[in-house]
C-alpha cells in the first residue's frame, strides 16, 4: 500500500494526480492520510477534520490518524510507501525537523528502512521557476535506497494548496 499523507487544505487536482502517478509507479493503490497533529500547526478541530474529510467522499480512501511525524506513520502503516512532495520529502532530512540533531534525523530515517518503509518523492517549481526533482546526493549512502524520485515525465502539476487558498 502507499499512503499519501497531507493537510488537504484543500484536496485538489495535483493531489490527485500524484496519488495516480505514484499507484502507476508502484503498482498498488494510494490511500491519504490526514494527521490531525502536525509538528509545525495546531490540532486540527473537529469541524475543520469534517470540512476536510467531506472533500474525499466518493473521491478516495482516506486515513485520520494522529501521526505527526513519518516514525509514527511507519509504525501505523509499515511495508508502505509514503508519496511526498519534493518540499515535505526535503523537510524529512533536514535536521532543523529533529532539533538541529542529525543522529535524531539518521535514526528516525533508519526507523523508516527498518519498517520496510519507502519514500516516492515528487518533483516541484522551486521559488525561481525551476522544476526539481529528487536528488539522491544529498542524503548520506545508507539512506538512499528509502527514496524513490518521480521523474518529471512521471508526475508534473504545477499547483500548490496555499495557491489556492491565496486565491480564494
Amino acid at each position: 500500500m502507499a499512503i499519501l499523507p497531507g493537510s488537504f487544505n484543500p484536496l485538489h487536482h495535483g493531489h490527485l494526480a500524484l496519488a495516480r502517478a505514484a499507484a502507476a509507479k508502484l503498482e498498488c493503490e494510494v490511500h491519504f492520510e490526514l494527521s490531525i497533529l502536525n509538528a509545525e500547526k495546531p490540532e486540527l478541530p473537529e469541524a475543520e477534520l469534517s470540512r476536510r474529510l467531506q472533500a474525499f467522499v466518493g473521491v478516495a480512501p482516506v486515513w485520520v490518524t494522529r501521526a505527526w511525524s513519518f516514525e509514527m506513520k511507519a509504525d501505523l502503516f509499515p511495508g508502505s510507501a509514503f508519496v511526498l512532495g519534493h518540499d515535505t520529502a526535503a523537510r524529512l532530512i533536514d535536521p532543523r525537523f529533529y532539533g538541529n540533531d542529525a543522529s535524531r534525523r539518521d535514526a528516525a530515517l533508519a526507523k523508516l528502512l527498518a519498517r520496510e518503509c519507502r519514500v516516492v518523492v515528487a518533483g516541484r517549481v522551486d521559488e525561481n521557476g525551476a522544476f526539481r526533482v529528487w536528488d539522491d546526493a544529498i542524503v548520506s549512502r545508507e539512506h538512499r535506497d528509502l527514496f524513490m524520485p518521480l521523474r518529471e515525465a512521471d508526475f508534473r502539476v504545477d499547483v500548490s494548496s496555499r495557491e489556492i487558498r491565496s486565491r480564494s
